[in-house]
């Protein structure tokens, strides 16, 4: 999938996003996460605006774009869109921690358009399986990188995970909950190898 709309969402994330990284050993661009969330939804929808959204999804949240441009470059359905799966990082001011950021992020996901928790179970499909690749054999890297509340890192994603069930039906669904429970799995082998060291 293909067009003039994508291309320049595909240039704005690269710009915008051109000196983060992931986390890891190895530091790839931070855009390699948005191509593979777009590329990946392609396989279940050919909703332009779903792409775009796709790889423009953490601009408002991690970049200094704002709604207002992102609305005045690529239309407010893709802002409403991409608004929904921003995470708030500061409120009146204080910064707010993770948790209460994702909490906050489960509910915006509750409340904003289908094409938002489209994306947001392919960002965790990302996500969640790139960590289990980066950390499979290296669990201390993967407690120093994300912290070691390993319990309510679950919670957390669990919530999120219940708002893309109740919201999200066919196969991007099962595959969200398939990669899901191994993203679990393999967070109760570290709880288990950490417990085994005392």
């Amino acid at each position: 999938m293909y067009s003039f709309r994508i291309e320049q969402a595909i240039r704005a994330a690269a710009v915008l996003h051109h000196d983060q990284t992931r986390k890891g050993a190895m530091p790839y661009p931070y855009v390699t996460h948005l191509y593979s969330v777009a590329l990946s939804l392609t396989a279940y929808t050919d909703d332009e605006n779903v792409i775009i959204a796709a790889l423009l999804h953490d601009t408002l949240e991690d970049t200094d774009y704002t709604l207002e441009e992102l609305t005045e470059d690529f239309g407010g359905t893709v802002a409403v869109i991409v608004d929904a799966l921003s995470e708030k990082k500061e409120l009146d001011g204080a910064k707010v921690s993770w948790t209460d950021r994702k909490k906050n992020y489960a509910k915006q996901l509750k409340n904003g358009p289908i094409e938002a928790i489209m994306i947001a179970a392919a960002d965790k499909i990302h996500n969640f399986r790139t960590s289990i690749e980066e950390y499979y054999e290296d669990h201390n890297r993967f407690l120093q990188d994300f912290g070691k509340n390993l319990d309510e890192r679950i919670e957390v994603y669990q919530t999120i995970g219940n708002v893309i069930n109740n919201r999200l039906n066919g196969p991007l669904l099962s595959e969200f909950n398939h990669v899901f429970d191994e993203y679990k799995h393999f967070i109760y082998d570290i709880k288990k190898a950490q417990e085994f060291k005392f």
